[in-house]
C-alpha cells in the first residue's frame, strides 16, 4: 500500500535526520589545518542556513515561538550539533500529527519583505525538504574541497531498494 502525503512527509523527515548526522561527520572530517579557510566558513554556514531555515518554517507554522533573526545566522562547527538536535525534535514533534487533510489546506504567512503570501501546505513542506537536498550537495562539495571526507546522502542510499534476482 502506498504511503499517505503526510506518512511520506514523515518518511523523508527520517531520511533527512541521518542525512544531518552524516553532514555534521562530513563536515567534523575537515582537517584542522583547512578550518581557517573561507570554504569551511562557507560549509559550516550553509549547514546553520539550513537550521535556521527550518527554524523560520516553524514560526511561520506556529509550531515554535522561536524566530530566527536571520537566514544566516553566526554559527561554529561545534554549536552545530545542538542547534540541529533542536530542530530536529521541533520538526518530528510538528509532523507526527500532521494529516493528508492538513496538506491539502492553504497556509498563509508574512516574508521578510513583509508581504502577505498563501501557499498550499503540501507545496511548502515540498520546498523544505527539496532546500535540504539542495544545501548538502553543496556542503558536500565542499568538504570534499577541503580534503574532508564526503558522504553520499541520496536517498536511494538511505532506503536501499530491495535486490530482484
Amino acid at each position: 500500500m502506498p504511503l499517505s502525503f503526510s506518512e511520506r512527509f514523515r518518511t523523508w523527515y527520517d531520511y533527512e535526520r541521518d542525512c544531518n548526522a552524516k553532514t555534521l561527520k562530513m563536515l567534523e572530517s575537515i582537517p584542522a589545518a583547512n578550518r581557517s579557510s573561507p570554504q569551511f566558513a562557507r560549509a559550516v554556514a550553509k549547514m546553520a542556513h539550513m537550521v535556521a531555515a527550518r527554524q523560520m518554517w516553524l514560526f511561520r507554522l506556529g509550531a515554535s515561538k522561536d524566530r530566527p533573526e536571520t537566514w544566516e545566522p553566526t554559527t561554529s562547527l561545534e554549536q552545530l550539533p545542538a542547534a540541529v538536535q533542536t530542530i530536529e525534535s521541533g520538526w518530528t514533534t510538528y509532523l507526527a500529527t500532521l494529516t493528508d487533510t492538513d496538506l491539502e489546506k492553504d497556509f498563509e504567512f508574512t516574508g521578510l519583505d513583509g508581504k502577505h503570501r498563501r501557499w498550499r501546505l503540501l507545496d511548502l513542506l515540498t520546498q523544505v525538504f527539496g532546500h535540504g537536498w539542495y544545501h548538502r550537495g553543496q556542503i558536500a562539495m565542499l568538504v570534499k574541497d577541503l580534503g574532508g571526507e564526503p558522504v553520499d546522502t541520496d536517498f536511494i542510499f538511505w532506503q536501499r531498494p530491495a535486490v530482484i534476482e
